[in-house]
């Protein structure tokens, strides 16, 4: 079952057989239309009540989205006047999971590097893992 509201700068799509939550998917979507630019800094945001009704979902699952990206500055929520684009970009998918490399490769080494292990005996044994 698939859920579309059309707003003037991004299009929210719900696939609620894909596994992923419902609020992940809206701020995916948000992420992904400001990194392509479709969505500016000071672009406005549909009201929660507005975009759950469209979306036929709980206004909840729209107020825990908007408050996630809040929470990492992508959203600015003024009081009365709406939800709103900051001027922080999210950061993207393969920043992410660079990062996520860097962390892991960073515990691994020096686990290797307590237990002794040098370059060359590094290098052997991931030959033979793969």
């Amino acid at each position: 079952m698939n859920n579309t509201i059309v707003e003037p700068n991004i299009t929210f799509s719900l696939d609620t057989a894909s596994g992923t939550p419902i609020y992940r998917q809206i701020i995916q979507q948000i992420e992904y239309a400001i990194l392509s630019e479709r969505l500016k800094p000071g672009d406005r945001l549909p009201t929660i009540r507005a975009l759950a009704v469209e979306l036929k979902i709980n206004p909840n699952t729209i107020a825990k989205s908007y408050s996630e990206l809040e929470i990492r500055g992508i959203l600015i929520t003024q009081v009365g006047s709406g939800t709103f684009i900051s001027d922080k970009k999210p950061e993207s998918r393969e920043n992410i999971r660079n990062r996520k490399i860097q962390e892991v490769l960073g515990r691994f080494m020096q686990e290797l590097k307590n237990l002794g292990v040098g370059k060359s005996e590094l290098l052997t044994l991931i030959q033979e893992q793969f």
